[in-house]
């Protein structure tokens, strides 16, 4: 071989290497990016719901919970069973410790980011790095990131996106050919990870409707070919659609008064929700892990003027796709159709306090934050320096927003009372704070906290409970009746209310209603602890032994550490075998 042929060799090999190391460089940053921003995110501890997901979850403990996880839907707080098994999984490897979830989150989170870079490219749009860079460090995204309870979002994330790599790649590209179109094995492959998405969060049920907007946005039609394959997806998006609504009305509790909307109030919430959720995208200051629950009022000209702007841009859109191109209307038909399960038209659990949440538009978001980088690279080529220097300000303004936005969650009170702070008539916060001042001992600013929140909502039951329990803490029994009284006719379903309520009866020296209410309160929650423990010891008092052993024993089983649950179990046993 000539030196020649040599250095042919060497400088292809160079020139091969040239081209694969840009390939790798945004992943990399993607991923620097990421995990730089949310810092602060990744040292917070558990924060609202963490409890009934994780750390207080017995489904994470044993084979037979994580085989719960999957048989049964109402033996989690909601029937995401993906979800579940990786904190099972987790449990498993790291116990308690709140790192290891917050830093799955925050991986998870960049694999999206950088599945969404691979499908831009795929589509050849430009500003692929720019969109998944602000993808990754939006702060709006911080509350999907930063609360291990949101692993639904970004564990369903990542699946979606992976489906629609795997999807594009075969089927919507321009180097796509007839054999490739005929290969079932991606077509099934997308399927499987949709249903993943699906069994992680249903808000991945408009994945085939997304695909075929792409399909409409590259071509100008969509082929026969496409909607038949888009069927099954629909089918088991539907279906994954109906057991969520069913888990949130008859598990989740998104039922009542609250929640008894008219066509017309539901129509303004979606339309002012959407011009909300467009700004916060646009404008991400102030953030609030609670916004203001906003009046509802059908005659009111200026509510009305949300939906019907927004149905008003979508007309304009279509009118003008020939002059401004079909991707500004395929955006705004991708955020509005993601975000539409979050609208109102369906109850939602936080519709109780909030008609919006920053979670809610994780993947909706996608859209217009690829329009606007697709604009802004354009805008770029004309002049790479000005591009460039807008670019890094872009990337530094979000990323120390999502900085300081993930210190929020360095504890549940610290973020308790920093939505308090940004939404004073948050009566959900007003609550949980309370609640957190009462079992420090702090009652008398617990009483004080608790009672703003019901006086703010009067229908909050939980409220009603937590401040009867306090009161009686307090030693005012007749007050504490009251408002557990009102706590369980407002909600009967509540446990910890009939249990707190059988004990101020107790104090009142009312006995039969003391254990009517005890009894009522282990009926609706086999596994609460506090009322089992109660009903025992009244019981032994009055020598129901039979009955007494039945609770103690499941007290025990409950808090096996428990001595003093111990020795009334034996006291029982006791009195079980002196019985004639």
């Amino acid at each position: 071989m000539t030196r020649r042929s040599v250095q042919r060799i060497n400088q292809s090999s160079a020139s091969r290497s040239l081209l694969r190391f840009p390939v790798w460089l945004p992943i990399a940053g993607l991923f620097s990016l990421t995990f730089i921003a949310y810092i602060p995110a990744m040292q917070g501890g558990y924060i609202w719901d963490d409890d009934h997901y994780v750390h207080d979850n017995p489904n994470l403990r044993t084979a037979d919970g994580l085989a719960k996880v999957w048989t049964e839907p109402k033996a989690s707080p909601q029937y995401y069973p993906l979800v579940f098994t990786t904190f099972w999984l987790e449990h498993a490897l790291w116990g308690m410790n709140p790192l290891g979830y917050h830093v799955v989150n925050v991986l998870l989170h960049s694999v999206s980011a950088i599945l969404l870079f691979w499908i831009l490219k795929r589509l050849m749009i430009p500003g692929a790095f720019l969109a998944a860079m602000v993808f990754a460090i939006h702060p709006v995204h911080v509350e999907s990131v930063a609360w291990i309870t949101e692993r639904k979002n970004v564990l369903s994330g990542v699946f979606y996106l992976a489906a629609a790599y795997f999807y594009v790649s075969r089927f919507l590209t321009d180097r796509e050919d007839a054999t490739n179109r005929r290969k079932a094995g991606p077509y099934f492959v997308a399927l499987g990870l949709v249903v993943c998405a699906l069994l992680s969060k249903t808000v991945a049920a408009s994945w085939p409707a997304a695909m075929l907007l792409i399909e409409w946005w590259k071509r100008g039609r969509i082929e026969r070919a496409s909607w038949i394959r888009m069927v099954p997806f629909f089918a088991i998006g539907l279906g994954a659609g109906l057991v969520t609504a069913w888990i949130e009305r008859d598990h989740v509790g998104a039922v009542g008064p609250e929640f008894a909307f008219t066509i017309g109030e539901r129509f303004l919430i979606a339309g002012r929700a959407v011009w909300f959720y467009l700004g916060k995208l646009l404008w991400p200051y102030p953030l609030s892990f609670i916004y203001p629950r906003w009046q509802l009022n059908t005659g009111d000209v200026f509510q009305i003027a949300w939906p019907v702007a927004a149905m008003l841009l979508v007309a304009l859109l279509f009118a003008f796709r020939h002059r401004l191109g079909r991707g500004p209307l395929v955006t705004a038909l991708f955020f509005g159709g993601t975000v539409l399960p979050a609208l109102g038209f369906v109850n939602v659990y936080p519709m109780r306090f909030s008609f919006v949440a920053d979670h809610f538009q994780y993947l909706a978001s996608i859209g217009p934050i690829v329009l606007l980088s697709a604009a802004g690279a354009v805008l770029a080529q004309r002049s790479r320096v000005a591009g460039s220097i807008v670019a890094v300000g872009v990337a530094v303004t979000l990323g120390s927003l999502t900085w300081n936005q993930g210190k929020l969650y360095a504890n549940e009170e610290h973020l308790w009372r920093e939505t308090l702070a940004r939404n004073p008539g948050a009566w959900i916060a007003m609550n949980n704070i309370g609640y957190a001042m009462g079992m420090r001992g702090e009652l008398d600013a617990a009483i004080l906290m608790l009672s703003k929140a019901v006086t703010l909502n009067p229908n909050f039951a939980e409220g009603q409970s937590n401040l009867g329990a306090f009161l009686l803490q307090r030693g005012n029994a007749a007050d504490a009746i009251g408002h557990l009284q009102e706590a369980v006719r407002l909600e009967p379903s509540l446990s910890d209310a009939h249990g707190n309520l059988g004990v101020a009866f107790l104090h009142a020296g009312r006995q039969e209603d003391a254990i009517r209410s005890l009894r009522e309160a282990v009926r609706l929650k086999g596994d609460n602890y506090t009322a089992r423990y109660n009903l025992g010891c009244l019981l032994v008092s009055r020598g129901q032994a039979a009955e007494a052993v039945e609770h103690l024993e499941v007290a025990v089983r409950l808090a096996p550490d428990d001595a003093e649950a111990k020795a009334n179990l034996e006291k029982a046993r006791s009195m079980l075998k002196k019985a004639p």
